[in-house]
C-alpha cells in the first residue's frame, strides 16, 4: 500500500520504491513539487504511518498517520484536534496533540502530529522495535495503534538522503 501527501487528493506519481523491512522509502512528484518518504506498510492493512520531507524545505519533516476510509470524503476539512501519545519502545512517552483530518476526493482520514522534537522521535525511531500511538477520544475509551519499526533506520536515512540529495534543502 503506498499512500501519497494530503496535497487536494492530488494523485502523486511514486518513483524509486524500495522496501526495507516493514518499511518503504520512495520519491512522489507531481510537477515540479517533489516529496520524499519513510513509510511502514506492514502492521495495519488500513493504516500506514509515514515520515514525509519535501524538496527545499527537508529540514521540516512531518510525521503522519493514515487510515483507509469506506469512501472517498466529500471535502478537505480539520475534523478534530486531540491530545495523542507517543512512545519508542520503552522511552518515555511524549504528550502532543494530533490533527485528524480528510481531503476531498481522497479515501483516507490523517493524523498530522505536532511536535517540538521531531528529530530525536526520528532517531529513536530509527533504533526502537515499535512505535506506539494513542489519541483521546473524549468520553470513549484511547485509540490505541502499534507499528513495527523493522527497516526504519534504513528507510528513513534514504528519505533523509534522497531529500537533501535533491539540491533543494
Amino acid at each position: 500500500m503506498v499512500v501519497t501527501p494530503d496535497t487536494s487528493a492530488a494523485t502523486f506519481n511514486t518513483k524509486d520504491v524500495t522496501n526495507h523491512d516493514h518499511w518503504q522509502s520512495m520519491t512522489l512528484t507531481l510537477g515540479g513539487e517533489r516529496h520524499y518518504r519513510a513509510v511502514e506498510t506492514h502492521s495495519y492493512s488500513d493504516a500506514t504511518l509515514s515520515l514525509n520531507a519535501t524538496a527545499g524545505v527537508c529540514d521540516l519533516p512531518w510525521l503522519e498517520m493514515r487510515v483507509t476510509l469506506e469512501q472517498q470524503q466529500g471535502e478537505s476539512r480539520a475534523v478534530n484536534l486531540v491530545p495523542a501519545r507517543l512512545r519508542i519502545d520503552e522511552q518515555p512517552v511524549i504528550d502532543t496533540m494530533a490533527e485528524f483530518i480528510t481531503e476531498r476526493g481522497d479515501d483516507g482520514f490523517y493524523a498530522h502530529f505536532y511536535l517540538s522534537d521531531l528529530e530525536s522521535l526520528m532517531a529513536d525511531m530509527r533504533q526502537g522495535e515499535q512505535l506506539f500511538l494513542g489519541f483521546d477520544q473524549e468520553e470513549r475509551e484511547p485509540w490505541y495503534m502499534t507499528f513495527s519499526l523493522q527497516g526504519a533506520d534504513a528507510a528513513i536515512h534514504r528519505m533523509l538522503s534522497q531529500c537533501k540529495g535533491s539540491g533543494n534543502f
